[in-house]
């Protein structure tokens, strides 16, 4: 392991520090007090104030922090990586908040089925850096970093930390609502816990279709043969972007979750994350048709292919078959 990535993984196990202690100096300091019989003005909004609470730490810890570590680094990596943290340390401070009301069986669901997201992500994550830790940043934030040039030093504040607040804090509300209402499980849980896995496991097995491609093609370059253009077996047979498709079942299922709690109002998370989601699919199209060798191979591909939910192919694919 090299200096730099050792160093990025002490930074990143020690990142988190100040909320998790905070939080449990809280829940400590509650405990000692009578459950907040007499609280502080500042330890009693935090017991009245769960959500509000989770937004400042998420304020300080992530957006201040982590935007002060990317300054210095002059790569704001850790965002992504944490994307598959964030959520499961928002589960468990949800499920032990001291206002928490919940049943006991749902919460173990999501909880769960959080780590199983997260496990997912975190190794896709890795296996696409090498197992390094901070090798590189998100495409997206380089060509911004380009594109604003001096003032990129504020503007990723807004741009990378800030607007994950949003979209964390946002799509991550089921698992609030989850913790914050005791109501017996239903048919509707197991709609809920089937949406999600279903999720979890087309997101898997399309992003390991996509890993083994590009590490075809990355052999093929190295030994100087021709690259293959496309991508368009299994999963991506059928859909242009599968392991968008899994993650939004995913939070769409945890949604369902919400609904059935009388919560149907916590769709607007993962809508914002979906249109944001949208966005991001015309990006990284456009840098795969700015690529000579695979242009015109994909945009028969997206003549030929649903964007993102799963679908047979279009009859122009028929009509060229018949042709050869």
């Amino acid at each position: 392991m090299s200096r730099s990535n050792f160093n990025n993984a002490v930074v990143s196990f020690l990142v988190p520090l100040p909320s998790i202690l905070f939080y449990l100096y809280f829940v400590n300091h509650l405990q000692t007090n009578n459950g907040g019989a007499s609280l502080s003005p500042l330890w009693s909004w935090c017991f009245h104030h769960p959500l509000l609470l989770a937004n400042v730490l998420f304020f300080f810890n992530v957006n201040v922090l982590f935007w002060v570590i990317g300054h210095i680094q002059s790569s704001n990596w850790m965002i992504d990586l944490y994307w598959t943290v964030i959520p499961v340390m928002l589960v468990y401070y949800y499920a032990t908040h001291p206002l928490a009301q919940l049943d006991l069986w749902r919460s173990k669901v999501v909880i769960m089925l959080t780590w199983v997201w997260s496990i997912r992500l975190t190794h896709n994550y890795f296996r696409r850096e090498n197992w390094q830790w901070g090798a590189r940043e998100d495409w997206r934030f380089t060509d911004m970093r380009r594109q604003y040039g001096r003032h990129w030093w504020w503007i990723s504040f807004f741009a990378v930390y800030f607007s994950q607040q949003i979209f964390l804090i946002g799509i991550c509300l089921p698992l609030y609502v989850v913790h914050s209402v005791d109501k017996p499980l239903n048919m509707w849980d197991f709609v809920a816990a089937s949406v999600c896995l279903c999720g979890i496991v087309i997101a898997y097995f399309a992003d390991t279709q996509l890993h083994d491609f590009v590490t075809t093609n990355s052999k093929l370059k190295q030994l100087g043969k021709p690259m293959v253009p496309n991508l368009d077996r299994g999963l991506w047979r059928y859909s242009r972007h599968p392991n968008y498709f899994g993650e939004q079942l995913w939070w769409w299922g945890l949604v369902v979750f919400a609904w059935n709690l009388g919560h149907g109002w916590t769709f607007v998370g993962a809508l914002i994350n979906s249109m944001c989601l949208a966005y991001v699919t015309v990006l990284v199209e456009r840098r795969m048709l700015k690529q000579e060798y695979r242009a015109e191979a994909y945009r028969l591909y997206q003549k030929t292919t649903s964007g993102c939910v799963p679908w047979f192919k279009s009859s122009v694919i028929a009509v060229k078959d018949k042709g050869t």
